[in-house]
């Protein structure tokens, strides 16, 4: 016994060891109260993830949620293109965050929502339009 000691402390085993398996199998089980207490659930149900489409009140998408513009601004940004979506109605500030989010990871970009309207940038109106039409929105490129 105090060979195993003495070699587990300077980090070496001995193999074949009798000795080792008998100490395990002496000490209580952690777990062994649980075995008594019968049927428990079996965990969290699947993650269901957050979209940011609404439903309607029969439970089907919501397919028409109105015109959303993008844009594709430079002016005061150093010649650095951002993509802007603007012209939401009907939706709140926190559904807004998610779309940005939603936005910002599908483009492997930055953005932020600034004044109602969500900022990604770079030139990303493809990547955006897909996601707004996933959404229900009919988005629209304006401007330059």
């Amino acid at each position: 016994m105090a060979d195993l000691r003495l070699n587990a402390a300077m980090g070496r085993k001995k193999k074949g060891s009798g000795a080792e398996s008998e100490e395990r199998s002496s000490e209580p089980n952690a777990f062994g109260a649980l075995d008594a207490l019968g049927d428990l659930p079996a965990g969290p149900e699947a993650l269901v993830p957050i979209s940011p489409a609404r439903t309607s009140k029969r439970g089907q998408k919501n397919t028409r949620r109105g015109r959303v513009d993008i844009v594709r601004q430079t002016a005061h940004r150093g010649g650095k293109a951002v993509t802007i979506v603007k012209n939401f109605t009907g939706i709140g500030q926190a559904e807004k965050q998610d779309l940005a989010k939603l936005m910002r990871k599908a483009c492997g970009v930055g953005g932020t929502v600034k004044d109602g309207c969500i900022e990604i940038q770079g030139d990303k109106r493809e990547e955006v339009k897909r996601i707004l039409l996933e959404a229900g929105f009919e988005p629209v490129f304006s401007g330059g």
